[in-house]
This record gives C-alpha cells, sequence and structure tokens, in this order.
C-alpha cells in the first residue's frame, strides 16, 4: 500500500505547499497537508507538534519544514509516527523525494509596462527604433515617446508611425496639448497625459488616455474626469501620481489607495521615476517593495524611466519584479523563494561550503590544478600541495609557486581570485570558471550564474581533472603551448 504523509506547515505556505505537492502527482505515496495553527512554517518546533497535533490515524511519517526546531525524534516517540524534517523551501520538495524540481513559472505577469524614451526629440529615428528594440527586450509593453517642454520634435508623427511599423505599441507624453494630437493623430495607442481641463484631446483622437489630476493632488478634479469617461464608456487610465520620499511620498500612496477602493474596476496606472531615479539606492530593491504595493493595490501599468544612470536597468527589473509578485499573489505566499533576480549583489545561500567540507574535499586533490571555494571565512585556493585560506587574495598569491614562470595561468588565477574576494565581500555564490551572477542588473545572457547545473559540475571539478570539467580557456591553452614550446 501507499505510504501516507502528513505535511505540517503554515498559514501563508498552505496553498502553496498544496499545489507543488498537487504537481508531484501521481505518486509514491498519498498526503494530506495541515496547517498547525500558525502563520509562518519556520517558526514550528517539536514541542508544538506534539501539543497540538491531534487525529493522526493513518499517517505513516510526519513531514514537517525544514527550519522547525527542536528534537524531532522526541516528537516521533511521542506520536507513535516519525517525524521528519523537509525542506527549508517548498518548491525544493520534489527533490526531497528524488524528482525533478519544478520551475517557477514566471510566465505570467498582470501589470503593463510603458518605458518611457524622455530625450526622443533630441534622437533620430534609428535612435529611438534601437532604444525601443532594447526596452521590448527587457520587458516593456508599450514605448513611450518623451516630449520636452520648449523643444521642437518635427519627426514626432514620423516616430510614431516607425515605430507602430516595427511592431510597437506607442503612447506619447507631453505637456503640450498640440504634441498630443500630433501623437495622437499619426496613431499612437496612448496620450499621457490628459486632465479634466485636456480632456477635450480625447475627442480629437482615438488614443487611450492616461488621466491625472488637474492640479497636484486634487483628487476631486480626477475622479470627475474619471466620471465622464465612464460614462461615455470610454477606455481610459487613471494616475494620481507618485510624488518623491519627502516630497509627499507617503500621501501619494495612499491616494492610489483610495483611487482603487472608489472605483474597483478601472486600469491605474502608476509613474514609478520619481522613485526609481529620485533615491539614490539600488533600484532593484526600490522596484520589488513598488511592485509589492502595485499587486496589493491591483494596479495595472506602470511608466518606468532609465534617465540617471543608477537606474539603467529600471524597466528589465520592473519586468522581473511583475512576474515575481504575480507568482507569489497566485500561490497566495510570499515573495520569497520564487526569483532571485532582484538580489543582485547579495544571495539567500552565499557559501554552500563549509571550512571542513573544504579541508576533506582539499586532502582527496592529486593534481596540481588549482581549486578556488569560498566560504564565510574567506577564499580558500587548493591543489594536491596545499591549501591556502585568506580574506585578501593578496596573501595567498605567493603560495602559489606554479604561476610565477607562467603569465597566461597567474593571469587566469588573478582574474578568478578577484571574482572570488567580491563574492566573498558581497555575500554572493561564487562558482569557478563562471561570472559573478548580477541577476536583474545584467541582461540574462550575460548571467550564467543561475544555471541550476552549475554546482554540481563545479563539485565534480574539485574532484576530477580540470580538462573533464570545462574546455580550456585561452589562458590554460596559452600556458600549456609555453610548457610544450619549453620542452621542445
Amino acid at each position: 500500500m501507499a505510504e501516507h504523509l502528513l505535511f505540517l506547515t503554515g498559514k501563508l505556505a498552505e496553498k502553496r505547499l498544496n499545489r507543488v505537492l498537487a504537481s508531484m502527482q501521481p505518486a509514491e505515496f498519498s498526503f494530506e497537508v495541515r496547517n498547525l495553527g500558525i502563520s509562518v512554517a519556520a517558526l514550528m518546533t517539536a514541542d508544538m507538534i506534539k501539543r497540538r497535533l491531534k487525529d493522526i490515524n493513518g499517517v505513516d511519517r510526519i513531514i514537517v519544514p525544514g527550519l522547525c526546531r527542536g528534537d524531532l525524534a522526541a516528537a516521533g516517540e511521542y506520536l507513535g509516527i516519525p517525524v521528519i524534517r523537509g525542506t527549508v523551501d517548498v518548491k525544493d520538495l520534489p527533490a526531497f523525494f528524488g524528482r525533478q524540481c519544478e520551475a517557477p513559472d514566471l510566465s505570467q505577469y498582470r501589470v503593463r509596462i510603458f518605458a518611457e524614451i524622455v530625450d526622443a526629440p533630441n534622437l533620430s529615428i534609428e535612435q529611438i527604433l534601437e532604444c525601443a528594440g532594447r526596452y521590448r527586450r527587457d520587458g516593456a509593453n508599450v514605448i513611450d515617446i518623451g516630449c520636452l517642454p520648449d523643444t521642437p520634435f518635427p519627426h514626432l508623427e514620423e516616430t510614431v508611425r516607425a515605430l507602430r511599423d516595427s511592431g510597437f505599441e506607442v503612447s506619447v507624453d507631453s505637456l503640450a496639448d498640440e504634441d498630443l494630437l500630433r501623437g495622437g493623430r499619426a496613431g499612437a495607442d496612448y496620450v499621457l497625459s490628459l486632465k479634466e481641463s485636456t480632456a477635450w484631446i480625447a475627442d480629437e483622437i482615438d488614443a487611450t488616455p492616461v488621466l491625472i489630476p488637474d492640479s497636484h493632488g486634487d483628487m476631486e478634479s480626477l475622479y470627475r474626469v474619471i466620471d465622464r469617461f465612464l460614462a461615455r464608456s470610454r477606455r481610459f487610465l487613471a494616475d494620481p501620481i507618485l510624488d518623491p520620499i519627502h516630497f509627499g511620498f507617503t500621501e501619494s500612496l495612499l491616494r492610489y489607495q483610495a483611487l482603487r477602493r472608489r472605483y474597483a474596476e478601472i486600469e491605474i496606472m502608476m509613474g514609478i521615476g520619481n522613485l526609481t531615479e529620485l533615491t539614490e539606492a539600488d533600484t532593484t530593491g526600490i522596484n520589488a517593495i513598488l511592485f509589492g504595493i502595485i499587486s496589493e493595490l491591483d494596479l495595472n501599468a506602470v511608466l518606468a524611466t532609465e534617465v540617471s544612470p543608477h537606474a539603467c536597468s529600471a524597466v528589465r527589473e520592473a519586468d522581473f519584479a511583475r512576474r515575481m509578485m504575480y507568482a507569489a499573489r497566485r500561490d497566495d505566499s510570499l515573495p520569497k523563494g520564487i526569483d532571485s533576480a532582484l538580489t543582485t549583489t547579495h544571495e539567500r545561500n552565499p557559501f554552500p561550503y563549509s571550512r571542513e567540507e573544504i579541508e576533506e574535499l582539499a586532502a582527496e586533490i592529486r593534481d596540481p590544478n588549482y581549486r578556488v571555494l569560498v566560504t564565510g571565512q574567506g577564499v580558500h585556493v587548493f591543489n594536491r600541495d596545499g591549501l591556502y585560506s585568506a580574506t585578501d587574495p593578496y596573501t595567498v598569491f605567493p603560495h602559489l609557486k606554479e604561476l610565477e614562470d607562467d603569465p597566461p595561468h597567474a593571469f587566469y588565477m588573478g582574474v578568478e581570485l578577484a571574482r572570488a574576494q567580491i563574492a566573498w565581500q558581497l555575500g554572493k555564490r561564487y562558482i569557478q570558471d563562471e561570472e559573478l551572477g548580477w541577476g536583474a542588473a545584467t541582461p540574462p545572457a550575460a548571467d550564467q550564474s543561475s544555471d541550476p547545473e552549475s554546482l554540481s559540475r563545479t563539485l565534480h571539478a574539485m574532484t576530477s581533472d580540470k580538462e573533464d570539467f570545462r574546455k580550456a580557456g585561452t589562458t590554460v591553452q596559452a600556458s600549456r603551448k609555453r610548457k610544450r614550446k619549453r620542452k621542445s
């Protein structure tokens, strides 16, 4: 008969746990899931299990969260059923049962991204198309053409048509009525931004307008123009305007909340540049928080910009953030353990090896190839001749005697030790022969560290000839060539 397993969890992980277990069916076991009356599963203890768990007839084993504290053997003896720690993260349960883990589904999202080309009047059509292509690759749904005050834009119509002919949805953003009319008549899909006093523009064009208050913070004017468009069954988006920190940020968030409460079904946009551009902090964290708010308020679109150099990947980050928040909301879970793209400078588990494990591994090495690993204590370099550890690569390098007459290999080790030191300093995962992973901060093609096979390949390399691990790079090839030439 199939084994019957009881999985204990908390409120926040219950729905997600059920979904993961259901995805594993048919399985060699039947199961049931119980919320032990706590919100966070990690707070579960062995004593709590003994006190709260009742009615366990027919259960063969009890699986508890990996972070559950206490003496599980004693709990199992008390209950008469084995109590086993499962995985720390629910998504890893398939591997716990010897199956392939299900990759998180990040294919879906709800929020549309308008990516603004802020200096479009000063760019050629070719430059605008190039920028639009990059934004589309980074996840943008609509290309926003930003017009500048008192700056002529003679090629506005041609720009709109060129983008439309290239398959882009287009919006035109301007404070000048004439620019909005020109853009709309040229075929723009959206115009930003109409007020109560300029709502007449919508009668002249087919573009969908984004509505804003007539004056800053004047929600009554926004409500009136919204009601006018609703009465006419005309599509629109509304934006109460997000303010920068210390210039009304918190109050502006409350305006979005009030708007959503008043109009449950309308489409709402948030322009996020006032936070990403005007806060000197990594935009990955800012985007994560903003999209959490956007998800809770059920907003429909954002206007993203990449003006400041520190916000140069804001569109790509917004794409990851909207997908992660959608997945978390879909599974009724915390936005954790879904995707690491927004943890660009740190990682949840940066150091998979302990110093003791590295010492054990180093003792098995029988060849001269140098291996590099990182722990919380520093950088570790080893081959058959010894193990050297430090937080500063300069103190390790003098011990690597074989590099003295081998410039290519010395260059290679210099690069690897520099990467390893950065990984140790920031708390990032280091894998020898791999570039450090920077998540959403770099284009996906440049970030290979998320490859799930990388760690196992590296572990294989630690105990085998390096030439079996990966095709020799240019520095290693040059090193061998020099040695062969010297022998001949």
